[in-house]
């Protein structure tokens, strides 16, 4: 039987649904997501829920994640909605200094259900540098955050419900170029752990481990490689905290070669983890040097022409690949 075929958005408008029937401490707020949001993916969830349960915010991004936290210290499911990943940083008191602490500074008797969808990251929409960055790999950096990096529908869901179940505080990023994207999507209920990677492309050459928009990326240049004659792996790890180690080292000990893409700048990002990773417990696997695609450390530009001249391609990883296969 064939399983329907359905957007990204609409699968993380399904799991917000969802949760919310099953859950009635499952509320929403954010800037405009009464009437439908900036994305569309509150869209007819006030109708259904009422405006309690979706409320709409100050343009104060500082202010709202402080509620929604202080909402999770009294029991409730919070889902607060930026509307850019950019945004973030105006809330960085309340998300590194305080949600990722809470449960540390009480010795472990305080959860924090609270879960901060970071919508619209990355590139490709000609938005400038405030509104186009990829910050996963800045929150890596403190404990006691767990971040979610979801690349298919059928991922976004699952991690999603996944989040609002928890007891701790998620970080879960959103890119904008995937909300349209379609992909099957069960109808019957699922969730997805966190800290497990998924095997997106089997392969035997080379390992590339690829986050968000970039497993699509990393994907088709799998095809363009196997016209060539080389098998690349193509590893999702869904989650960055906690990462998936075992089935990452698992795959560069089968293949020797290591290529990390990503759309976050090059220097201190995800894919630097990664390849120390698997220096620390992997080298003597290593058949060849790690290669790295990433933002040349650039600020996003306006201009659509330029922008595209800094987000990683298939080009790109096709290139790398090459360069140590």
């Amino acid at each position: 039987m064939s399983v329907r075929q359905i957007s990204y958005a609409d699968a993380i408008r399904e799991a917000l649904r969802e949760e919310m029937i099953r859950d009635r401490d499952v509320f929403l707020l954010g800037e405009d997501i009464r009437h439908r949001g900036a994305f569309g993916l509150t869209k007819g969830l006030a109708d259904e829920f009422g405006e309690e349960r979706v409320r709409n915010t100050p343009i104060s991004e500082s202010g709202f994640i402080g509620a929604a936290l202080g909402a999770a210290l009294t029991g409730l499911r919070p889902v607060a909605e930026l509307m850019f990943c950019d945004l973030i940083l105006c809330s960085m008191d309340s998300v590194a200094n305080e949600a990722a602490k809470w449960n540390y500074m009480v010795g472990g008797g305080r959860r924090i259900p609270l879960t901060i969808r970071v919508g619209a990251t990355g590139m490709s929409r000609g938005a400038g540098c405030h509104h186009s960055q990829s910050l996963q790999a800045t929150f890596i950096h403190y404990p006691g955050l767990r971040i979610a990096v979801p690349s298919t529908p059928y991922d976004a869901k699952g991690l999603l419900k996944t989040s609002i179940r928890g007891s701790d505080p998620v970080l879960f990023f959103e890119h904008k170029m995937l909300y349209p994207a379609k992909g099957p999507v069960p109808e019957a209920e699922y969730t997805i752990p966190f800290g497990v990677a998924d095997v997106k492309h089997e392969g035997k050459d080379v390992t590339i481990v690829a986050v968000s928009w970039m497993v699509q990326k990393s994907l088709a240049a799998a095809e363009e490689l196997a016209k060539a004659g080389i098998s690349a792996e193509v590893i999702d790890p869904r989650t960055l905290a906690p990462l998936d180690k075992r089935r990452l080292i698992d795959s560069v000990k089968k293949t020797g070669r290591l290529v990390t893409v990503e759309e976050g700048c090059k220097t201190g990002g995800v894919g630097a983890e990664i390849a120390a990773i698997i220096t620390d417990e992997a080298f003597d696997h290593l058949d060849a040097p790690i290669k790295r695609v990433a933002n040349p450390d650039l600020l996003v530009p306006y201009a659509p022409e330029n922008e595209r001249l800094i987000i990683p391609d298939t080009p790109d990883i096709v290139r790398a690949v090459k360069e140590i296969v």
